[in-house]
Order: C-alpha cells, then sequence, then structure tokens
C-alpha cells in the first residue's frame, strides 16, 4: 500500500503540544509563556481535540487546573505523561500518511529527532513518539519508526505530494551525514510519499536554531500556492537571502508546469532579548487547524497586513491572531511548538 504525508489543511482529530515546565530552558519565562500556551489550548478545542505531553504527573495536574480555570472543555484533552527535554512538538512529533487510494488507512512515521544537528540534548523528546502511539493511537495505524534524522518544521508538502525544504536543512552534514540529496530524497519518496521536490536554497532567520526550517520560510497552501516571507528592509541582515530566495520561488513550476501563485508576507521589524540576540519572528510560523488558521503576531506594524495576506491564501479558513512575543524568546514560534494529528488518528477520537 502506498502512502503519503498528509499537507497540514487535511481533517484533523487533533493537535498535539508539549508543555513546558521548570527542567526546561522555558523555566524563566513561564509566567509569560504559559498563558500562550492557554490560548492556543482555547482555540484548538473548539476546533477539534488536543493532545498535551506532560514531563509528569505533577506537571499533568497543573495543567489540567489550569485549563480549567480558563473553560477549555477537558474532555477534549488527552494527557500522555513522558519525560521530555523540551517543547518544540513540531520536531519531536510525528508525521502521519494515508494510504493515497484510501485516506481512512494512517501510517505513523516516527524519525529521529538529535536536537537540530546535536545541538540540544533530546533523547527524552526522541522517545515521545512511541508513547504517544501506544497510548492514545488506533490500533488500526500503522507505525515505523525510521533510522532518519528528520523534523516535521524541515518538510512541507501539497495534495499531489510535492516535498518542500531547504537545503541548508536536510543536507546539513549534522543530520544524515553518510546520505547524498538523492538518498534523502530516495527515502522520502519511500517514507512519504513525495512525487516531486522543491528544494530551496537561500533564507535563513537570525536566532534561528534549526538550519533553516521551511516552515519559518515558505509554506504551502491549497491551489498551488506558495506562502513567504518578504523582507523589503535593504539595511537588514536578511535581505540579500530572502530577496535571492524570493528569486528562486518565483521559478518553481507546479506538477502541471505552472508557476505558483506566491503570496508575501511582511516582515516584522526586529525584536531582541535582554542579551541583545535578535529573535526569529517570522509570520509564516502558522498553523492550520480543523477551519482555522492560528498566525503568530508580534506587536507589530505589520501584523494586520500579515493577518489579511494568509487570509487570501487561505480564503475558506477564519483567521486567528496569537501574540507569540514570549514564544520567539526561546527562538521559535507556533508552528514550532504544534503538531496537528490527522483525522484518524486517535482511538475512538470522533466528537
Amino acid at each position: 500500500m502506498n502512502f503519503r504525508l498528509l499537507p497540514e489543511w487535511a481533517e484533523q482529530d487533533a493537535v498535539m503540544l508539549t508543555w513546558p515546565h521548570q527542567a526546561t530552558d522555558w523555566c524563566d519565562n513561564l509566567t509569560a509563556v504559559e498563558p500562550v500556551y492557554v490560548q492556543l489550548c482555547q482555540h484548538i478545542c473548539n476546533a477539534e481535540q488536543l493532545v498535551i505531553i506532560a514531563h509528569d504527573e505533577a506537571l499533568k495536574t497543573h495543567i489540567s487546573q489550569l485549563l480549567r480555570n480558563h473553560a477549555v472543555d477537558l474532555s477534549r484533552v488527552h494527557f500522555v505523561v513522558t519525560p521530555c527535554n523540551d517543547t518544540w512538538a513540531r520536531d519531536h512529533g510525528p508525521l502521519t500518511c494515508a494510504a493515497i487510494a484510501d485516506n481512512s488507512q494512517l501510517k505513523i512515521v516516527d524519525f529521529i529527532f538529535n536536537g537540530w544537528g546535536n545541538k540540544f540534548t533530546s533523547e527524552l523528546d526522541n522517545k515521545i513518539n512511541a508513547v504517544l502511539v501506544k497510548q492514545l493511537a488506533d490500533t488500526r495505524n500503522q507505525y515505523q519508526a525510521l533510522d532518519l534524522v528528520l523534523e516535521g518544521g524541515g518538510v512541507e508538502i501539497d495534495q499531489h505530494g510535492v516535498l518542500l525544504t531547504t537545503s541548508e536543512c536536510l543536507l546539513n552534514p549534522n543530520r544524515n551525514p553518510d546520505l547524498t540529496q538523492q538518498d534523502i530524497e530516495q527515502c522520502l519518496r519511500e517514507q512519504l510519499g513525495a512525487s516531486d521536490f522543491l528544494w530551496v536554497d537561500h533564507g535563513y532567520l537570525a536566532g534561528d536554531d534549526t538550519d533553516s526550517h521551511i516552515d519559518t520560510l515558505v509554506r504551502f497552501a491549497p491551489n498551488d500556492t506558495l506562502v513567504y516571507v518578504k523582507c523589503d528592509d535593504k539595511t537588514d541582515q536578511h535581505f540579500s537571502a530572502l530577496a535571492a530566495m524570493e528569486k528562486q520561488l518565483q521559478g518553481f513550476k507546479t506538477t502541471t508546469g505552472k508557476p505558483y501563485t506566491l503570496i508575501d508576507l511582511p516582515w516584522p521589524k526586529a525584536v531582541f532579548n535582554d542579551d541583545g540576540d535578535r529573535l526569529p519572528a517570522t509570520y509564516a510560523n502558522y498553523l492550520i487547524i480543523n477551519g482555522a488558521v492560528l498566525v503568530p503576531i508580534y506587536a507589530d506594524a505589520n501584523d494586520e497586513l500579515a493577518l489579511a495576506q494568509i487570509q487570501t491564501a487561505y480564503p475558506e479558513h477564519k483567521i486567528i491572531a496569537v501574540n507569540c512575543l514570549p514564544i520567539i524568546h526561546q527562538f521559535g514560534s507556533l508552528h514550532c511548538i504544534t503538531m496537528q494529528l490527522p483525522r484518524g488518528f486517535l482511538a475512538g477520537a470522533s466528537l
């Protein structure tokens, strides 16, 4: 049976969050970060179910009370209690494929997460998916653990099987040093059902630890559309790289040989932490859920324009803004802390 990774706008059972806690790098700003997580929980539970990875029972109890205090329906929340190093669910979470001939047949793929090239400890995070699948997944789904390093934020796919990624990330020797580009493409054809590849060779975000994940730069939208970040400030350090990226996107062709519809997102003003480090604020790091798109905003003059552009890309969806300034202080954003679990993933999930 041939399987293909589902695009993010496919119907979902739930979204997975891995909750920050005192033993993570989030410890110093938990009071600022937890309200963002609660807001995400509220929006997600209005549309679908929610899976929360909790480091221990004490944290589960704390989260439950927090959500109860903010009127989140706990009947729509599933907890998995298992130790975790950090909270980047997009990168340690599972990728879910559906059979091309029958979308009700799912394959849950568990790649190796090595802390973005062994930059950070990830041993506990790398064990989460096996526990998640054992506790919550529908037993009719296939589960496959693979000996390949890959993060969910590093790949995008559309309904045609076109896989979008960056060469800086997937070809980086800190991931799979013994594999060539051809080797990696062959593996992604076999495991994710990719039929074509678009390699983005330019673009980065200062403060980004991921080696240029695609979900910070360019995203797929329905109807052969690419949504991407554009820098208009010639004095900004990103200007040249993002201009080169835009030119490359203009040359990409769809499976029918036509240019993609391109929708550019504005560039937020530079944001820095107390140590003077530039933080990776990007509007491209949004999350698609059932009927809505949750979009990070940064108290910036360009927030409203970003929301309008994303509405153009997803006209059938409600656009919901989420202030992610506290999140980017950990050098990621909204999409990075979430992972969608498509329809059929959870046992008995239909509500």
